[in-house]
């Protein structure tokens, strides 16, 4: 996937979200949900776990802490979109993804365990999201006094992993 089909999600504002949710889009940020976990997989063929948690310079992440900090955030983010598929406009408590991967200690897992459940909780997502109706994809929640849709945190969750892309293809490479 061409991390040029993106934008860095924090240069927009999720008041510029389309008021009409398209096929389109909807296909295009679940393509950038699936493509994740593919990258991590083909990056970290062979690489034994000592290797993981070496970031390239000092001050910089590990692969395994990209992946704690992508799990945390795909926690938080699909469990809104759960509540917001589960209840009619409820208002969720924000709880930001550094507390939710210190809490779970993702950055302590072995690669290999902490891949494995990104994984399963991935597909278990795409397996929900992918035949919902257009409906769906715009019930919403208040998170923060604001108001987010399941299209809206989709999309964030998207491409907050797409921006991390080229440093998952750098870490992998070393």
């Amino acid at each position: 996937m061409n991390s040029a089909l993106h934008l860095n999600y924090k240069k927009r504002s999720l008041d510029e979200l389309p008021l009409k949710v398209e096929l389109k889009d909807v296909e295009h940020y679940l393509a950038l949900l699936a493509e994740t976990p593919h990258r991590m997989a083909a990056g970290t063929v062979g690489m034994d776990d000592a290797l993981l948690r070496v970031p390239l310079e000092q001050g910089e992440w590990s692969l395994i802490r990209v992946l704690a900090h992508l799990r945390a955030a795909a926690d938080v983010w699909g469990d809104s979109i759960e509540v917001m598929l589960r209840l009619d406009q409820p208002v969720v408590t924000y709880i930001h993804p550094n507390k939710r991967m210190k809490a779970a200690g993702y950055a302590t897992l072995e690669f290999h365990i902490s891949f494995e459940a990104f994984c399963r909780q991935r597909a278990e997502l795409l397996g929900k999201l992918a035949n919902l109706s257009p409906e769906n994809w715009s019930r919403s929640a208040v998170i923060r006094g604001r108001t987010h849709t399941v299209f809206s945190q989709t999309r964030r969750m998207a491409l907050h992993e797409a921006d991390h892309w080229e440093q998952i293809d750098r870490l992998c490479k070393a």
